[in-house]
């Protein structure tokens, strides 16, 4: 063999020898040590690939599901409502008069039962198209039916689906009676052929937690409402829990489909311009100026402004967006210039 084979031969060698080291190495520095938790490693594994909810902050493993909105009624007759635990982002909107109804957003989760379902309005679908939800409600105003007739948004109406994708309870009358199931929605979105997953995320801030959150003025008690005790909010604020809870004329409000009390980690107040258009009392809603608001989170109360980004209602401090507590949020939209009125509270 002459000088060069044996030169070549001798590098093939050594890089052999540098290969299987490499790979013992790897090896060892892949396997546990003495006394290493292999549990504690999988815990992290696991814990790396958890998501934040886009409209809680809350961690969970993935949250692809479109948003769905729904009109809930809120009559007095109609409570308690179900599935209201379950929603991300509850609205209190007028409606007609001083009566609201809630606009209920899920998107990390949708419970089995959702109801009672009432009718639509022109800015309640506004308020759809800006999340891009697939909305539900049973019936509609004029304006709000022009709308759904035009395609505004993907939604179902329980004026064409009562009895088929709606069902009416036997335990109420109408119209505080209709209801919608789970099932009944991914039915619905399949028949119909409307994309399920989440094509928008909002920009919406969250602190780590609600221990963050300490800024403001002590507010433990937040009243929100006016004349009608029907329709006048107290929250009362849980330290231990970091979260409200609330009742409407002395009674807390609770989920009907699971008996749990309704716990919100922020109340968010915004003012707006409503107007009365008919006789009927139905109002119309300007959302595309923004405006004063007051964010209560964790017992305090932070004065803020609120604007419309991307489509959703948020609270605003310095140009950007302020941050919420993990949780659900109750957002209150009451009339413009009222909020000093429509807003009390105390340490």
């Amino acid at each position: 063999m002459n000088v060069t084979k044996l030169a070549a031969a001798a590098l093939v060698s050594t890089a052999l020898l540098l290969t299987g080291c490499t790979q013992k190495n790897e090896s060892e520095a892949a396997a546990p040590k003495d006394g290493q938790d292999v549990g504690a490693k999988t815990e992290q594994a696991e814990q790396a690939v958890l998501a934040a909810a886009p409209f809680t902050g809350m961690e969970g493993e993935a949250f692809p599901m479109r948003p769905i909105l729904a009109t809930i009624n809120n009559h007095p007759l109609a409570r308690p409502q179900s599935g209201l635990s379950k929603a991300d982002i509850v609205y209190e909107v007028l409606a007609e008069g001083n009566i609201t109804r809630f606009l209920a957003l899920y998107q990390s989760g949708l419970p089995d039962e959702i109801g009672p379902i009432r009718s639509a309005r022109d800015y309640f679908i506004d308020i759809a198209e800006g999340l891009d939800a697939f909305y539900i409600a049973h019936g509609y105003s004029p304006d709000a039916r022009d709308l759904l007739a035009q395609n505004t948004v993907d939604a179902i109406n329980g004026m064409q689906y009562d009895g088929t994708y709606f069902e009416r309870s036997r335990e109420r009358k109408a119209p505080h009676n209709s209801y919608i199931s789970k099932a009944h929605i991914e039915e619905a979105m399949a028949d119909l052929q409307i994309d399920g997953t989440i094509r928008k995320e909002p920009h919406l801030s969250f602190h780590p937690d609600a221990e963050s959150a300490k800024l403001g003025e002590i507010a433990a008690t937040v009243v929100v409402g006016q004349k009608d005790p029907n329709f006048t909010s107290t929250y009362t604020f849980d330290p231990e829990a970091h979260t409200y809870m609330r009742e409407v004329n002395g009674i807390l409000t609770t989920d009907k489909a699971d008996d749990t009390t309704i716990t919100p980690a922020n109340i968010f107040v915004i003012e707006a311009p409503y107007d009365t258009i008919d006789s009927e009392g139905r109002q119309s809603l300007d959302l595309s100026k923004g405006g004063p608001a007051i964010l209560f989170q964790n017992g305090v109360a932070l004065d803020t402004e609120w604007k419309v980004l991307d489509g959703v209602i948020m609270p605003v401090q310095h140009g950007v967006p302020a941050k919420l507590v993990p949780g659900q949020t109750w957002v209150h939209i009451v009339p413009e210039q009222s909020i000093g009125r429509s807003v009390t509270y105390t340490p």
